[in-house]
């Protein structure tokens, strides 16, 4: 565990300001019984540090697991322009470099955050745009780091 994190975590979200880890540790344990509260939590944690990704992605998970698709549209798409903000990618993933990513950096961020967004245009009904997301990240992440190969397998199974 790096020196910001401590060991009652309930989440190991890398590197974080304590303040925001805080917020995020908290939102965590409120999804379990106060769904609302966890959001104010994540939004929080957000306002007061806009560039530290994983409240980004503690929002659209949870609004992914709630079915508030919309919001989590919205939410995985803020979080991916700010952290190819951070990387210096351009914002098609067509033109995105293939490169090894690092956990925790802005870059696999951005992988995984692509990912989330095939899944999320997957259960909105939109098959292609899944695909066309998945199809770029077969060739940016071959070995399927990011975890992009179970949407490839639930998209097979879509009609």
């Amino acid at each position: 565990m790096n020196d910001l994190t401590r060991e009652s975590d309930l989440v190991d979200f890398g590197e974080l300001s304590p303040a925001v880890n805080e917020l995020l540790q908290k939102g965590v344990l409120a999804y379990r019984s106060d769904k609302a509260r966890a959001d104010e939590l994540f939004r929080e944690a957000l306002e007061l540090s806009p560039h530290e990704l994983p409240a980004y992605y503690c929002l659209y998970k949870i609004h992914t697991y709630m079915g508030n698709l919309e919001v989590a549209w919205i939410v995985a798409n803020q979080g991916l322009e700010e952290a190819l903000r951070q990387c210096g990618w351009p914002l098609d993933p067509h033109s995105w470099p293939l490169k090894e990513t690092a956990p925790g950096s802005p870059e696999h961020f951005a992988l995984y955050t692509l990912k989330a967004l095939s899944f999320i245009q997957l259960k909105r009904g939109n098959k292609p745009k899944a695909m066309e997301n998945l199809d770029i990240l077969r060739v940016l992440d071959p070995k399927g780091y990011v975890g992009w190969t179970v949407i490839y397998e639930l998209a097979q199974g879509v009609a």
